[in-house]
């Protein structure tokens, strides 16, 4: 490998070379390969084209770099950026019945602590409650209501712990 160049370059440079020899030992048939019956499909001058635009370090694909896509249609670029459609209005977000619902006596019988529950359940329930009523899981709007609902059951919760038997 030369100083400043790739392997992929000096590896260019090296067949570009044995190419050089070899045709000036025989020419073979334009598009031939040993071995293959046909001929190829591309074109042989646009391939050392592209192989020299390489070698420089720059690739056909980084001249047309929008272009790309819209080579492969039938239609015109410009017609097909103009036509974006407009964006859809935000839905008005509705709040859901239960946030409405946020006197700790509404709470405390969603969460139904009985005198039974122990430590397990009650950490059940306050997951549960969680889950249908944490903050991060509503519309911004309503966060106020899901925030006070989750402070109220916490509390709640808490206060029944603190009531079990120590065991």
């Amino acid at each position: 490998m030369l100083f400043g160049q790739s392997v992929f370059q000096s590896v260019l440079e090296r067949l570009k070379a044995e190419d050089e020899t070899d045709e000036d030992a025989e020419a073979p048939a334009a598009h031939r390969v040993p071995g293959l019956g046909t001929g190829l499909a591309f074109d042989v001058m646009a391939f050392d084209v592209m192989a020299l635009d390489v070698m420089e370090g720059v690739s056909a694909a980084s001249q047309r770099v929008g272009q790309a896509y819209f080579d492969n249609l039938e239609l015109d670029p410009a017609a097909a950026i103009a036509e974006e459609p407009a964006p859809l209005p935000e839905p008005k977000a509705v709040m859901p019945d239960h946030l409405a619902r946020i006197a700790p006596e509404e709470i405390a019988a969603e969460l139904a602590i009985a005198a039974a529950d122990t430590q397990q359940t009650l950490n059940e329930k306050r997951r549960a409650f969680a889950k249908a009523n944490h903050p991060d899981g509503v519309a911004q709007p309503f966060r106020d209501n899901a925030n006070r609902r989750m402070m109220i059951a916490n509390l709640l919760i808490d206060e029944a712990m603190r009531r079990l038997p120590h065991s």
